[in-house]
């Protein structure tokens, strides 16, 4: 690898358009940098473009039915270009999926050990028996209990959180240098979670992985990441370090998701706020800014000019009209909503 490519971010997003049967933007223009041992955590509602994104990075969106435009690079290499075979050796060698119901993502019919060794060994001259020791090392870094029988159990054999450590073992089989991550514990329960969240963040720091996120969830955001981008309708509407966009919120989107969030200081009996309204028709976009319809800040040009990207701060931006506004209306109840998220 040359010195030119080793500098270049883990992935590099510039303009991304996903478009699914001519009609359904999904995905509007998203520019995005994941720097090398960096977490990026994508958060927002359903639909809002997140998953859709992290599969045009390894482009598993199905190909007759969409059109991509932009640019991706992982390491340096444009993954638009590449063949079929060079996505094949892309995939898992290079950057690697944790999906997010793993009983259906890993085969039913053969035991998880198996589907293990044989990743091994797709993108490595290697044995089958030293492909099963690597498989048993990996069951025993994401400390699964009785590693040695749990290669020779089958899927449904497996409990929910012991099934998504093993897709995470499955994941890091190859020695990925970026893992994408397709909100890995929705379907767990609150404690298994948290043991799952802290164990990515472990791996990600030991392994030195560049890793994105995608969940919808505020708190877990918080807790894996170094950066965070919140997607709204296809677009990417704040992004910046973890700590500025959960302290320092400038877009009214980003203040939604903080004050609908449950929390300790919410008193018992009390009205959980929420965001009004719906997420927009991607096939029938609105004018100006998609948020506008739902926005508490919304004023006449939010309805027909798409607002630009503002820097707010050094390595922080916002697509908003009024940044300073929707800034200054979070310090009224900056007390509480703090108290949740850090």
């Amino acid at each position: 690898m040359s010195r030119a490519i080793a500098k270049e971010p883990a992935v590099a997003i510039r303009g991304l358009k996903v478009v699914f049967g001519g009609v359904v933007e999904a995905v509007d223009g998203v520019d995005l940098t994941l720097e090398r041992g960096q977490a990026v955590a994508l958060i927002g509602e359903s639909g809002s473009g997140k998953s859709v994104t992290l599969r045009a990075i390894m482009r598993l969106n199905p190909e007759r039915r969409t059109r991509i435009e932009g640019e991706i690079r992982v390491a340096g290499r444009d993954v638009m270009t590449l063949s079929s075979r060079a996505l094949r050796a892309l995939r898992g060698r290079e950057v690697a999926m944790i999906f997010q119901e793993p009983l259906l993502a890993l085969d039913p019919v053969y035991t998880v050990g198996r589907q293990i060794t044989e990743a091994i060994r797709q993108h490595e001259k290697i044995g089958s028996e030293a492909a099963r020791r690597r498989a048993l090392q990996l069951f025993e870094r994401v400390r699964i209990p009785s590693p040695e029988r749990r290669l020779d159990a089958y899927p449904h054999e497996m409990s929910g959180g012991m099934r998504q450590r093993a897709m995470i073992a499955l994941a890091l089989a190859c020695r990925p240098q970026v893992l994408l991550a397709d909100e890995p514990t929705t379907a767990l329960d609150a404690t298994v979670q948290i043991q799952i969240l802290l164990l990515l963040r472990e791996l990600q720091a030991e392994l030195g992985l560049s890793t994105i996120f995608v969940t919808h969830d505020l708190g877990a955001a918080v807790e894996v990441a170094d950066r965070i981008a919140v997607m709204y309708a296809g677009r990417i509407v704040e992004e910046g370090s973890a700590r500025d966009v959960v302290l320092n919120p400038h877009h009214p989107y980003t203040i939604g998701l903080l004050r609908s969030r449950a929390d300790g200081a919410l008193a018992k009996g009390s009205r959980l706020e929420t965001i009004p309204g719906s997420p927009p028709d991607l096939s029938a976009r609105p004018p100006g800014c998609p948020f506008a319809p739902r926005c508490f800040l919304a004023e006449d040009r939010c309805h027909v000019d798409a607002p630009p990207d503002v820097v707010v701060a050094t390595g922080h931006r916002a697509a908003c009209w009024r940044t300073e506004a929707a800034h200054a209306a979070f310090q009224g109840d900056r007390a509480r909503l703090l108290e949740a998220a850090v």
